[in-house]
């Protein structure tokens, strides 16, 4: 997998591998970046969504699902488990950054 680093955001954290953020961190708890894949797997172990609740501004009140989910209980005493689902996590990453990576023009 690699190196990780976490930073801070938000009064929460960013978890990132090869310059790409794969995770969060709110209320000491770590969530995972998803796709509609991932996130059925994570759904039968019981996980489930972070959902963001906007204090102030337009959105106030509002839950907004950032695309992250709960690491399953069973991965917190399970190292390989929890490197096995950060990896998932990071190919979802890697696919939507390159589904938004600008495409160049063809010449003619």
């Amino acid at each position: 997998m690699g190196p990780v680093s976490i930073r801070k955001m938000f009064g929460g954290a960013g978890v990132y591998a090869d310059g790409l953020m794969f995770g969060l961190i709110a209320g000491d708890v770590l969530h995972l970046k998803v796709d509609d894949a991932l996130k059925a797997e994570l759904t039968q172990e019981g996980s489930g969504p972070f959902v963001w609740e906007p204090q102030n501004g337009p959105r106030k009140g509002e839950k907004v699902d950032l695309g992250y989910w709960r690491l399953p209980e069973g991965a917190l005493d399970d190292p390989d488990e929890a490197v096995t689902w950060a990896r998932k996590a990071l190919a979802v990453a890697r696919a939507k950054a390159a589904a938004k990576a600008p495409r160049r023009k063809r010449k003619n």
